[in-house]
């Protein structure tokens, strides 16, 4: 009697069965994980395809042959950009699902020079991207996805776009954590609290700057000064802190929203009555800021993750898979001196 009920979904145990591999080598090389060969991974995706299982997050589909993706994203000489492009190339070089990965800089913010990388993508079938939320922006991604390439945008999102995905931390939520840790840090100051933005034009720091600013309005024990914008810059940064400084030698403290992070460092040289100091994405030098007592807190969103997934979910997005959420969610995380993970740990 023919039933209509779905086949069993196969899992780890029978994929490691079918392989001739552990359950742990198998659970590795579905979530990309390092240590496993390529001859090994290649036997597992061989074996999950065969079985029906779909290596996944969540409920995320894998294409069933290789693709080719790409990375478009300004700033890849900065640190936390660098080290979000140097895991998308390691984890696309050893899933044997991307048959390439291009890794395509953008020489500045401007519309112009995104609409320049988009025209010399070459085949590819899914583009992550990091780029400014402006209507010439928009366009270009709308008619790219038009033209049959899934595109996920990483750390900051684009409104009013058809990408399939955001890969990155709630924006919002990273600005309130940023508004609570400050708060906390400076209770009993009197003095108010600078914000330095990188630029309103990445939504990703627009929404930052609500979430934190909403946070200490909502606790009017702080006074928040109007935000100045920086552009990323670190001499612009180091410059409006010490005029900051000079104007209002009680600062209570200072919340970095973006790049240019460097300039309050400067800026705060040989203070020892130096405002406290929160700013965002944990990098060998903000490690350092950190385990030096330059600067308080960092709210990170995990660049290594943020790569990883950002793979994952290109993969998924060719495969047309449904919206559903990753077993391994970007959350912004709160980094003290005390909970400093180690070097080189996820």
């Amino acid at each position: 009697m023919w039933s209509d009920a779905p086949m069993p979904r196969a899992t780890i145990t029978d994929i490691a069965a079918r392989s001739g591999l552990s359950t742990a080598t198998v659970d590795r090389a579905l979530n990309g994980r390092a240590g496993v060969s390529a001859l090994n991974r290649h036997r597992v995706m061989q074996a999950a395809q065969r079985l029906g299982y779909l290596p996944s997050l969540g409920t995320m589909p894998m294409p069933a042959r290789p693709v080719r993706i790409a990375l478009l994203a300004p700033h890849l000489d900065r640190a936390f950009i660098a080290l979000v492009a140097e895991t998308i190339s390691t984890q696309a070089a050893k899933n044997p699902l991307v048959s390439s990965c291009r890794i395509i800089p953008l020489r500045s913010l401007s519309s112009e020079d995104l609409q320049h990388a988009i025209d010399a993508l070459d085949d590819v079938e899914a583009v992550a991207v990091i780029a400014t939320d402006t209507p010439q922006n928009r366009t270009s991604l709308n008619v790219l996805v038009g033209a049959g390439v899934q595109v996920v945008t990483l750390v900051t999102d684009l409104t009013g776009t058809a990408r399939a995905f955001y890969v990155g931390v709630d924006n919002h939520a990273a600005g309130r954590t940023a508004g609570r840790i400050t708060r906390l840090l400076a209770a009993g100051q009197s003095g108010p609290v600078a914000v330095y933005a990188g630029s309103r034009a990445f939504l990703g720091h627009q929404q930052r700057e609500d979430g934190f600013v909403n946070h200490l309005n909502a606790h009017p024990d702080l006074s928040v000064l109007p935000t100045v914008e920086t552009q990323e810059d670190a001499t612009t940064v180091q410059s409006a802190v010490t005029t900051q400084l000079r104007q209002t030698p009680n600062l209570a403290a200072i919340y970095c929203v973006g790049a240019g992070r460097r300039g309050i460092i400067e800026a705060l040289k040989g203070r020892p009555d130096r405002p406290f100091v929160v700013m965002h994405d944990l990098t060998d030098v903000s490690r350092q800021w950190l385990e030096t007592g330059q600067i308080d807190a960092i709210i990170d969103q995990n660049a290594q993750l943020v790569g990883e997934q950002a793979v994952q979910y290109m993969l998924g997005a060719i495969a047309g898979s449904p919206v559903a959420l990753g077993l391994k969610q970007v959350d912004p995380r709160l980094i003290l001196l005390e909970n400093l993970p180690q070097e080189g740990a996820l």
